[in-house]
């Protein structure tokens, strides 16, 4: 194996460094389960009981959104649709829940509704997105559980569109982190409705629940609040500073305070002890290796998408990379097919593991050029 440094470039005074060279435990929080993720690199920085399945309340509404917002993308419905709203999404429905107050048999357009659902945590909302986009609740639920196993939700199941407890629904701490992170990533336009402190429909005033939007000493600009008698009260919040953003999901906390407190101990802990680094750019070339057959002897290897790394605060000059070639090359090779790893260490510690992938299409040479290649590989072999 090839060892190969990576060169970090930065400029520390020996005063940072000594006041980021210890990185203390995470702070105990009072929640049955929580995670604290970055978004770029998706390592956790902090954990307990992030696998363990609990009802999610109102964080099931990421999900609803999510699938709307993939049937927008994919062009089965349309913003300016006009959803008329049947008994079941009925405000009257969810007497001691959030609701935006749309009432039976008025028109709502798709747009307003998805405000509705976001900022107001509108159930009525939920039911009426769903059944526009799937026919019925049941039948989105399906939707739902799809786009979750697309996103690798391994303990997530999805009973309804709007999280009041229901048997068998439930899903994870992590789930929710991941679930959190596809939002921000696959649409971010309408990720900046979960920042908007207020929604405003038939004459109701509805203010988003998630309060860290309002704390001034973080930049959080959402996700979600969520909270019934047995799931407790749930925070998933999302934060950027100095280009880190870091993703935190609090379940099962005893208070609308509590969840508040409890997410903020981890951003701030995430933002003061780690940072995250790009070691490596889209399309960086590490090795050239030799291809057998091909119309080029050489092909480039790396990787042809950036590369994230979350480590300690004053690390950044310790991370190494080790990277394999894990077979000879014969052509063809196709761009972007993988041939071999690049393991990323800090100290003792391994960071990541990511695809070690050809940068080029590699087309085989022709027959004489083969041929010449067939006698030096047969030649090489013999020592």
């Amino acid at each position: 194996m090839i060892k190969l440094k990576l060169v970090i470039l930065t400029c520390v005074s020996l005063f940072t460094a000594l006041a980021t060279a210890i990185t203390p435990a995470p702070p105990a929080l009072g929640a049955d389960g929580y995670i604290l993720m970055d978004f770029h690199s998706g390592q956790v920085i902090a954990e307990r009981n992030a696998d363990e399945p609990l009802p999610p309340a109102s964080l099931t509404k990421m999900m609803t959104s999510y699938v709307v917002s993939s049937e927008l993308a994919a062009g089965n419905i349309s913003r300016d649709d006009m959803v008329t709203i049947s008994k079941n999404a009925w405000a009257k429905n969810f007497p001691e829940s959030s609701k935006m107050f749309i009432e039976v048999g008025k028109q709502v357009s798709v747009s307003d509704l998805m405000k509705g659902l976001i900022i107001s945590s509108g159930n009525d909302a939920s039911v009426a997105l769903a059944e526009h986009v799937a026919g019925s609740e049941d039948s989105f639920a399906q939707l739902m559980n799809h786009y979750g196993r697309k996103l690798g939700l391994e303990n997530t199941v999805f009973v309804n569109s709007h999280g009041l407890t229901a048997d068998s629904h439930q899903t994870t701490a992590r789930d929710m982190a991941v679930l959190g992170q596809a939002l921000i990533r696959d649409f971010p336009e309408d990720y900046k409705l979960y920042e908007v402190k207020q929604f405003s429909f038939n004459n109701i005033a509805q203010y988003n629940r998630n309060r860290l939007l309002w704390d001034r000493s973080l930049n959080v600009d959402g996700i979600k609040t969520g909270h019934t008698e047995a799931a407790g009260y749930c925070l998933v919040s999302s934060a950027v500073k100095d280009g880190m953003r870091l993703i935190a999901v609090v379940m099962g906390s005893n208070s609308e305070e509590s969840r508040k407190v409890e997410s903020k101990k981890l951003l701030t802990y995430g933002f003061r002890f780690f940072e995250t680094v790009k070691p490596l750019k889209a399309n960086t070339e590490v090795h050239q290796a030799r291809v057998w057959g091909g119309d080029i002897e050489l092909a480039r290897l790396g990787v042809l998408d950036e590369i994230w790394l979350t480590i300690p605060r004053g690390k950044r000059d310790s991370v190494k990379a080790n990277y394999v070639v894990e077979n000879e090359l014969d052509a063809p090779i196709a761009k972007g097919q993988v041939v071999g790893k690049i393991f990323f260490q800090l100290g003792e510690d391994e960071l990541a593991q990511v695809p070690l992938v050809a940068l080029d299409d590699v087309a085989e040479g022709g027959w004489f050029s083969q041929l010449l290649d067939s006698i030096s590989r047969w030649f090489s072999g013999l020592f």
